[in-house]
């Protein structure tokens, strides 16, 4: 018994003296601390790997993979204008494009004359030195939006870029390519031929270039991209608002000129009034003094008649 209460003693004794230590209690605490944080994240690995299983990461699954809008190409904003000849080596202009800022003749070779009238050249009429037909090929790539017969134009067709830019092609045979058709510069489109409303230019195609249906100058874009056109648009309608935002200032600073000139000729106009009111009051003042003294002078002269008659 004696021994067993000597090793008791000596536990108990141990433990107090384990515990008045100064880094017995931080340790415990410290231990404590560690167990919890392993327990944690053991369990929340546990749930992780559970809900896994519930995820499906094929690739259908990748962003952007069901969007069914096709990708615009970036190389269609580097492309510059080419002339829709592919025997670049050899086109003749055979009628420019009218000009409204050119000078007087080169606006009348611009004119196309027909059914006895003149009409301005909205594009440029393209031939070779042959005279012969030639393969008409697509200045810029882009999505055929228009491929009509046309008796009086020779055919059109016509080809949409970005941003409301058009290019068209009159005045060919042959054509190749129907509407909904992606076609790459340089495709072949038709063969040129002639038309009736420009029988003169003889075999040709007809090109346009169109910003949001406003026919421009090939000549200016040729060799040049298609921001180019886009920035010019940009530009011009900059310009635009300007003009009318000037012509509207203009016409706001007229009004108020004519304000001021209407406020100053009524106060000219009261001023008047009132002067001739005044010098029509001064007028009567002086004719009712005037009428009082020859009143006055009237009776003064009967007092006297009366006094002499009355002496006699």
């Amino acid at each position: 018994m004696r021994e067993e209460e000597k090793k008791r003693s000596s536990q108990n004794s141990s433990f107090k003296r384990f515990f008045k230590k100064r880094w017995a209690f931080p340790a415990i605490y410290i231990a404590s601390a560690a167990i919890i944080l392993s327990a944690v994240l053991w369990y929340q690995n546990s749930n992780s790997a559970k809900n896994q299983d519930d995820f499906d990461y094929n690739a259908t699954d990748v962003p952007g993979k069901n969007i069914n809008e096709p990708a615009v190409e970036v190389n269609r904003q580097m492309e510059n204008f080419i002339m829709p000849v592919k025997e670049a080596d050899s086109p003749v202009i055979q009628r420019h494009f009218y000009d409204m800022n050119g000078k007087a003749e080169e606006q009348e070779a611009a004119l196309v004359f027909y059914n006895n009238s003149y009409h301005q050249n909205t594009g440029v009429d393209i031939g070779i030195e042959s005279g012969e037909t030639f393969d008409v090929i697509a200045a810029l790539s882009g999505t055929v939006t228009k491929v009509a017969e046309d008796v009086l134009l020779g055919n059109v067709i016509e080809i949409e870029h970005d941003n409301g830019i058009v290019t068209q092609y009159q005045s060919v045979t042959e054509m190749n390519v129907e509407v909904g058709d992606q076609v790459k510069q340089g495709q072949v489109l038709a063969k040129a031929g002639e038309s009736m409303f420009d029988e003169e230019s003889g075999v040709h195609v007809h090109f346009e270039i169109r910003k949001d249906g406003v026919p421009v100058n090939p000549h200016n874009y040729f060799q040049k991209p298609l921001s180019s056109l886009q920035e010019d648009a940009s530009s011009d309608k900059a310009k635009a608002t300007d003009e009318e935002k000037a012509e509207e200032d203009k016409a706001s600073d007229e009004s108020s000129t004519e304000d001021g000139k209407s406020l100053e000729d009524d106060q000219t106009l009261e001023d008047d009034k009132s002067l001739e009111e005044d010098k029509s009051s001064e007028e009567n003042a002086g004719d009712e003094e005037k009428d009082a003294g020859e009143k006055d002078k009237t009776e003064d002269d009967t007092k006297q008649d009366k006094k002499e008659s009355a002496d006699a």
